[in-house]
């Protein structure tokens, strides 16, 4: 493993797979001044496919961009704005709190190294809705409460990307998963959740390194921590380095 410093090179290769997963899914892709405003209509209550992309330093102020996430996002019940410059995103950050926004520093991770070996636990391919109840439970204990919609929206999209899934069982009921998706030649681990009644056994570890496994023919293997949490000391274990940080700024819908 590296010191765990982002190296630009790949910093730009995992903003390259970000735009590259947000092109395979949304069909309005129009450029602003300061980077994408992205859509997809047949998933439009999707967040991560219905955004403002700020990829350059807009040096504008709260209240100016969310006025342009009214006017780019209009007719959407959610707002979303994700910056690529860090350093310009913290600097909005207390303001966009301050409104009630959800912020998120993202940080993407990169596969570089062998995993160190793991605990023996029984990892298999899973159905996708198999494991839909802890899909739910992590998204209520995340604060969000997913509509009908939203469930297949996310399952659209997730089969759009070539989704697997992973799971562990206990008496023959899944207690945790994994989830895999792909765009063209690379791949990223997009969920690993185990239900908060197993954890501590080494499960979260287990389906990680069988989700790397799984992957192992992708060119790139890309997952995504919270960089304000602590499962990237796990990924950093598991043998991904850090890429590039971003954050995301949410208006969720009226309750």
């Amino acid at each position: 493993m590296s010191s765990g410093r982002p190296h630009a090179d790949l910093a730009t290769r995992a903003l390259g797979w970000r735009r590259a997963c947000r092109a395979a899914v949304c069909d309005v892709v129009e450029p602003w001044a300061h980077g994408t405003v992205l859509r997809a209509t047949d998933v439009p209550t999707y967040y991560e496919y219905n955004v403002v992309s700020v990829e350059r330093d807009p040096q504008m102020s709260v209240d100016e961009l969310v006025a342009f996430a009214d006017e780019a996002l209009a007719g959407l019940s959610h707002r979303s704005i994700d910056f690529e410059p860090l350093p310009a995103a913290e600097a909005l950050r207390a303001g966009f709190e301050a409104l009630g926004w959800r912020t998120s520093r993202l940080l993407w991770m990169h596969h570089e190294a062998a995993p160190p070996p793991g605990p023996d636990i029984a990892v298999e391919t899973v159905p996708y809705e198999e494991v839909h109840p802890l899909r739910v439970a992590w998204q209520l204990a995340d604060g969000f409460v997913e509509s009908e919609s939203y469930i297949a929206e996310a399952r659209r999209v997730a089969e759009a990307r070539g989704v697997q899934v992973l799971g562990v069982r206990a008496a023959g009921q899944a207690i945790a998963f994994a989830q895999i998706e792909h765009v063209g030649d690379g791949a990223e681990i997009t969920q690993v959740y185990v239900d908060p009644r197993y954890r501590g056994d080494g499960r979260g570890t287990a389906l990680t390194r069988a989700a790397i496994v799984a992957a192992g023919g992708a060119r790139d293997l890309w997952i995504c921590a919270d960089d304000e949490g602590r499962p990237k000391e796990l990924y950093a274990r598991l043998g991904f380095r850090p890429a590039v940080t971003t954050m995301e700024f949410l208006r969720l819908p009226p309750s």
